[in-house]
């Protein structure tokens, strides 16, 4: 391990995990040190640090987190990131508003400390520039590398108590070519526009200055041979239970079962919740004491329907070390459990969901990396994280309670990681044939909300109010083409009524 401490406008010591000082290159800037380091020693950890936490610094909490070789870390004590609120006007992705207290993913970097590995640094030197602002350098690493495999974490273990540094966001300047450099252009205008429109700023100037800047390109294969295998235990017993929510799919639930039943790893319970809302109705599902199964299935008969309701007691009945959220209509290969445990164990996760397309689907990504999402129906989850997370009920019958359920994990300091391989295939099938269409409290107004107050839940509850704002700019000119009312000012007033009102039920739904 090697230490670079830096006050910010240079490298201002160069020291081995014994305190052996090493030489290094006083006139460069701090991002070219640390290239220039980690060229000279491939194998080590490369850690930064603001001389001010010297005394701080944890190296024993370092060791403990970066327990593979493609993680970067780093920690900002401060309320506020280096690139600022601003940027959640133009990026709706989870990992802008970072849980300070525990692990979070994110690709917002901090100087003040942090570490990553050489090789990593090594692979992407000539691809990337060693900027004269440290803070912009860490955060364009791991912006462009986020979503080619390099899992980056805001760790608050970095640091041994939470000394504020007093450091201010980037002024709008670099706010402006952060933007332009790793976004669409187009990001820019509205970037401009919503500054405009929500803060009353005019930042005519950090826009014009942007265009001067291209959008930085990278190879996108430098980091994939990487090896990776984790230092951390996430598997002792491998016992996995199976968790199946269904409703009117009789046939589609029956061949689940039987993929499940010639699995090279078996499920020690399968949990199905199965759902009928009309009160005189009763069990459809005659074949799960018919049959011989080669594991214990428990079957729950409700008459409440709805996703949210089914999942909850189903994880209650969870009694494995793992458990696998499961659908109703999917399909996949006998190797699922065998092969995802396998790489939970490979990359130190506990919390994963697999690749999960409908057969007219084309996989685009094909590399393991942070998911900015979370499926209800493909994911496995190491079940003592149960007792922080559950289904919330405001989301029943609307959108987003698988999203928001990854969200509480990822809060409660828990990652989830995208596996390519191996895949589930999900068929979509038809709805069940007694289904209803559920009475929502809001189809009586006169106002319909704009847009679903299960999505407005959702990004009360986890996003910024930049980001909010700037979901909201997008969602106003998109849906001025699919509406009737063509003059601008009735609409602006129209799409804020139902904006409003979408807002009232959604902070309604926040306490059911």
């Amino acid at each position: 391990m090697i230490i670079i401490y830096h006050n910010y406008n240079k490298a201002v010591k160069v020291v081995t995990e014994i305190n052996d000082v090493l030489p290094f290159n006083d006139k460069g800037t701090i991002a070219s040190v640390l290239i220039d380091v980690a060229l000279k020693n491939p194998e080590s950890k490369i850690v930064w640090c603001d001389q001010n936490f010297e005394k701080l610094l944890n190296l024993e909490g370092l060791n403990e987190s970066l327990h593979h070789k493609k993680i970067m870390l780093s920690y900002n004590p401060d309320v506020s990131d280096f690139i600022g609120k601003g940027i959640g006007y133009v990026d709706g992705a989870v990992f802008i508003k970072v849980n300070k207290k525990e692990t979070y993913p994110t690709w917002q970097m901090s100087g003040t400390v942090g570490v990553i590995q050489a090789e990593i640094l090594c692979k992407i030197s000539d691809n990337i520039k060693p900027d004269s602002n440290f803070d912009y350098f860490l955060n364009s690493i791991a912006k462009l590398y986020q979503p080619l495999g390099l899992l980056c974490y805001s760790e608050p273990s970095l640091i041994k108590n939470n000394l504020q540094t007093g450091k201010t966001s980037a002024n709008k300047f670099l706010l402006f070519r952060f933007v332009k450099q790793h976004y669409r252009a187009r990001w820019t205008v509205l970037l401009f526009f919503n500054l405009m429109f929500y803060e009353k700023q005019v930042a005519l100037l950090p826009f014009i200055f942007s265009f001067f800047y291209r959008k930085r390109k990278i190879k996108t294969n430098l980091i994939e041979n990487i090896d990776v295998q984790s230092s951390r235990k996430v598997l002792d017993t491998g016992t996995i239970d199976v968790i199946i929510p269904t409703i009117g799919r009789k046939e589609y639930l029956l061949n689940v079962l039987k993929d499940l039943s010639v699995q090279t790893h078996l499920p020690k319970k399968v949990i199905i919740v199965e759902q009928n809302p009309y009160p005189d109705s009763f069990s459809e599902l005659d074949y799960l004491a018919d049959r011989e199964w080669p594991f214990f299935i428990k079957h729950i008969f409700t008459h409440q329907a709805g996703a949210c309701n089914a999942r909850n007691l189903a994880l209650a009945e969870v009694e494995s070390e793992w458990v696998f959220l499961n659908d109703d209509d999917n399909e996949f290969s006998k190797d699922l459990i065998e092969h995802t445990l396998a790489n939970c164990v490979k990359y130190g996760t506990v919390v994963a969901s697999n690749s999960y397309l409908t057969s007219n689907d084309v996989k685009t990504m094909n590399h393991v990396y942070q998911a900015p999402f979370f499926g209800s129906g493909n994911s496995f989850i190491k079940s003592k994280l149960l007792e922080k997370v559950s289904f919330r009920m405001g989301f029943e019958f609307g959108y987003g309670e698988d999203n928001d359920f990854g969200m509480q994990l990822r809060n409660a300091g828990f990652d989830v990681l995208y596996f390519p391989n191996p895949e589930i295939l999900h068929l979509k099938a038809p709805i069940g044939g007694f289904r209803t269409k559920p009475d929502l409290i809001w189809n009586k107004d006169a106002v319909k909300p704009k847009p679903s107050p299960t999505i407005s839940l959702f990004k009360l509850l986890h996003e910024t109010k930049e980001q909010h704002k700037g979901y909201k700019t997008i969602l106003f000119f998109k849906a001025y083409r699919k509406q009737p009312v063509k003059n601008p000012l009735k609409y602006f007033f129209k799409f804020q009524r139902e904006w409003e009102k979408s807002i009232y039920w959604a902070d309604k739904l926040k306490n059911k």
